[in-house]
């Protein structure tokens, strides 16, 4: 009885402590085009470019595809996309970005919520991994945007983008006082 209550245990810690993936896109469902906007992102104030092995392969070889986060017709566009979050929770931004690897320098903002990061590459800057934490103090809908501040036609590059939730202490804390109970319940009827 002490074996399978110690398992059920390890495995609910475990499972508890795994984040929860709200979002994730790595672009290589979207089909390519110049001044695409991806399915399930929003695209204001311009254009991004969603290239690849075939057409304008800037993304690395084997890499599949990704974002030009400056499109094609001289007007950098925001790409965003939203989710409905819950106040309390942890949420992680994880996204890669890289150079545009066509001469000059990208600047940008990444903004999650009300959490924003500025990036700065140079056009051979390799895809790097970044990330932006961001607890909501009310349940809501919010947005994860990445803007290019370019308007020349090549943009910072984007790819692996998401969005998970990590379990509250609270959570554990609670569960681990659950299985706790469980386990003198057992206990005491074993004797």
């Amino acid at each position: 009885m002490k074996k399978a209550l110690a398992i059920v245990a390890l495995a609910a810690v475990s499972a508890a402590s795994q984040a929860a993936t709200v979002f994730s896109d790595n672009f290589d469902a979207q089909s390519y085009g110049l001044n695409v906007t991806p399915i399930g992102w929003t695209v204001t104030d311009g254009t991004v470019d969603i290239i690849g092995p075939t057409f304008y392969d800037l993304c690395g070889a084997g890499n599949g595809k990704c974002i030009d986060l400056d499109g094609s017709n001289s007007d950098a566009g925001v790409l965003s996309t939203t989710f409905s979050l819950t106040a309390g929770v942890q949420y992680t931004a994880s996204f890669e970005l890289a150079g545009n690897h066509r001469g000059g320098s990208d600047t940008g903002t990444v903004s999650f919520g009300s959490q924003s990061l500025s990036f700065a590459l140079a056009a051979a800057d390799a895809f790097s991994a970044y990330q932006l934490v961001f607890t909501p103090g009310a349940s809501g809908v919010y947005s994860l945007s990445f803007a290019n501040a370019g308007g020349d036609n090549i943009g910072a590059l984007l790819d692996n983008v998401s969005v998970t939730a990590v379990p509250e202490p609270e959570t554990f804390a609670l569960m681990l006082a659950g299985l706790g109970l469980l386990g003198a319940v057992a206990r005491r009827k074993a004797k």
